[in-house]
């Protein structure tokens, strides 16, 4: 058993930097690096691409992060775990040995599936936000369940370089390598418990680091523009101290790591994951020098018997129409701009959305302290059943260029099609995983 392992992670979604995961690869002197890019839209969007073409549904960035990655961390021997596999694990593996092949290098992809349960889903199951059949929302195109730590496991026994999941819990990508490095047991609630701080601490990346956290005048981090992703040095007990490179910007405090661990967690008591329903409320955190962070005591309780699984559905299109006003009285003719589009639009949209972006865009109120702006930003959207109603958003903004009122300018128009989701539970047991081994 090793005396520690370090894990870093280098992107904590879809979109997020490149170069801060090759950092951490090359100086950061990793046992493994987590890229955590899925989210519940990430991956209805991705289902879409791969009923397009069967060869997509994998993470769009896919390919540029492993074309940089790739060199470093076979020669250093960092292990790779993510969830880049988005819809189409297999298909992400195989791009994963092509781009291997293309650099002359010898890699081993492991593929973890089983998240896809769309075809075991009637639409009769609950949706746990609206109580209603999933069938009512609309027509389903995706269902992915959140795998945990039990089916990536394998994964790790094969000594592949790359492993590669669709959907499984952000936690359990960190999780995994401390229960195959250290011989954690998986019935052991309090240790994964542990475990499940780490990768929650981890998962968002440069959260940790400051990235969220930055309030200027308030809460200022440094040297932002080259912000570090943060790593864990893991003993066998569960203890972290969280880290980043030296020398790259950002900031790693208690009060970073406090904010990211109640980040998006509802009952810091009942954080359910397919792990462990982990108990942060004990949760030390302790400054033991400059940029590290040591935590310690989390605990937890029995797995739950269901999964999560999240559903996407086709909701139809947004159509938007922008334009601005400057100057003096920006506001009232911006307002004024809006009421016309209300008196033409209003009856054709159920929810036709008027923002004054500047003044009420996102408290949705005014604060009468404040002056009247220099500049709008008047936007409109609205939800329309095809794009072509969609479209009559854009084009009625558009029209305020010559119809008034005056001094507009900059207008834009976009139709987007949109992803809806909701989430159900499925019983665990009906979940089957499987691992596919690919190599160049």
């Amino acid at each position: 058993m090793k005396p520690r392992i370090r894990i870093g992670c280098g992107a904590g979604f879809s979109g997020d930097r490149l170069e801060p995961a090759l950092i951490l690869v090359q100086q950061g002197q990793l046992d493994y690096l987590v890229l955590e890019c899925l989210a519940e839209r990430t991956i209805a969007l991705a289902q879409k691409r791969k009923r397009q073409d069967p060869t997509l549904g994998y993470d769009p960035l896919l390919e540029r992060r492993i074309e940089s990655l790739l060199p470093d961390l076979l020669q250093k021997k960092v292990r790779l775990i993510t969830n880049m596999g988005a819809a189409n694990p297999l298909a992400a593996a195989q791009k994963i040995v092509d781009i291997a092949q293309r650099l002359k290098l010898s890699v081993t992809v492991a593929a973890v599936t089983g998240d896809d349960v769309f075809s075991q889903l009637s639409g009769d199951e609950i949706a746990l936000e609206t109580g209603k059949m999933l069938k009512e929302s609309g027509t389903l195109i995706s269902a992915n369940a959140y795998l945990g730590t039990d089916t990536i496991l394998p994964a790790l026994a094969t000594d592949a370089d790359i492993i590669i999941t669709g959907r499984v819990a952000d936690p359990s990508l960190f999780v995994t390598p401390l229960v195959h490095e250290f011989g954690w047991s998986l019935d052991d609630a309090d240790q994964l418990g542990q475990g499940t701080v780490i990768g929650h601490l981890l998962e968002c990346a440069g959260q940790l680091t400051g990235g969220y956290f930055a309030d200027p005048g308030r809460k200022d981090i440094p040297d932002m523009a080259r912000l570090g992703h943060p790593f864990a040095d893991v003993s066998p007990d569960g203890t972290a101290v969280f880290s980043k490179v030296t020398g790259t910007g950002g900031i790693v405090t208690v009060a970073t790591a406090k904010e990211q661990l109640l980040y998006e967690v509802m009952d810091p008591s009942r954080y359910i994951t397919p792990d462990v329903v982990a108990d942060f409320t004990q949760v030390r955190l302790e400054e033991m020098g400059n940029d590290q962070v040591r935590a310690m005591g989390g605990r937890g309780q029995e797995r739950p018997d269901t999964l999560k699984v999240s559903v996407g559905y086709e909701a139809g299109f947004i159509g938007e129409g922008e334009i601005s006003y400057a100057g003096s009285n920006a506001l009232g003719r911006a307002k004024l701009a809006g009421s016309i589009i209300q008196e033409r639009l209003g009856s054709r949209f159920a929810d036709l959305r008027i923002d004054y972006i500047g003044s009420t865009s996102v408290h949705r109120t005014s604060f009468g302290q404040y002056p009247d702006p220099y500049e709008i930003r008047l936007r409109i959207a609205g939800k329309a059943t095809t794009a072509q109603q969609a479209a009559l958003i854009g084009e009625e903004v558009e029209a305020l260029y010559t119809n008034g009122p005056a001094g507009g300018g900059g207008a834009r128009k976009y139709i987007h099609e949109v992803v809806g989701i909701v989430s159900t539970l499925i019983d665990r047991n009906k979940i089957t995983s499987s691992i596919t081994v690919f190599k160049s």
